[in-house]
């Protein structure tokens, strides 16, 4: 078996190789890492083994900065909705002690069933500010760039959602238009993970003036 230096992963991630012969599994528990090692043998037979691993981290991401900004733009793209799911979480626990004071979360995708990874997270948090009586505080905006027609996310529990899903693609210059009138004189972050046609897309807006004084602060993370 050969020897596997460097692993990137996240959190609850299995990670195997297309020969069948090495297999990872970690799970983050509490701030210690569960691991289990297995191989197969000639026969197909999951064999566990002990081996040397060396985990680097972890490293806090720049999206945690998010809860610094009085006004926060938080952009995804698909499957760049992941590095979100812990400043989701945070503000669910509870977001009182942080200066984040009000949210916009944009999420674009290509088809409805990507929405359900975290369909559940968004409307626990939706309803949660309403029942707090600060429907203000998030702003969730989804957007469905490739479909046949209407289309909303199945079930009950997600009618919030559905209310919040557009057809097509934002209109990134209203949108920055928009936040900047309801934030005048405020510093928005505003944080990107997803294609880099919309990582330069909200880097060049964000880098614009506005008749509001409103200041974006770009920041950006991507998968490698």
């Amino acid at each position: 078996m050969q020897e596997s230096r460097f692993i990137k992963f996240s959190p609850e991630i299995l990670l195997t190789t297309h020969e069948g012969v090495f297999s990872f599994c970690l799970w983050f528990i509490g701030l210690s890492y569960e691991v289990i090692l297995s191989s197969r043998n000639t026969a197909n037979e999951i064999v566990p083994f002990t081996a040397m691993l060396y985990i680097d981290g972890p490293f806090g991401s720049p999206f945690e900065e998010s809860l610094n900004y009085e006004v926060s733009l938080c952009v995804a793209g698909g499957i760049g909705v992941t590095p979100f799911a812990s400043v989701l979480n945070t503000l669910l626990d509870d977001w009182k002690p942080y200066k984040l004071r009000r949210l916009y979360f944009i999420w674009v995708c290509r088809d409805i069933q990507s929405f359900r990874w975290f369909a559940d997270l968004l409307c626990v948090l939706y309803n949660k500010f309403w029942q707090e009586n600060r429907p203000d505080y998030v702003n969730i905006q989804l957007y469905l760039s490739q479909t046949d027609g209407i289309q909303k996310i199945i079930g009950e529990k997600y009618q919030a959602l559905n209310s919040r899903l557009f057809i097509g693609r934002p209109r990134w210059k209203l949108l920055f238009d928009e936040i900047a009138k309801c934030n005048r004189g405020k510093t928005v972050g505003v944080f990107c993970c997803g294609p880099n046609s919309i990582s330069k897309t909200l880097h060049k807006l964000s880098n614009q003036n506005n008749s509001y004084g409103t200041r974006f602060e770009y920041n950006k993370e991507s998968f490698s």
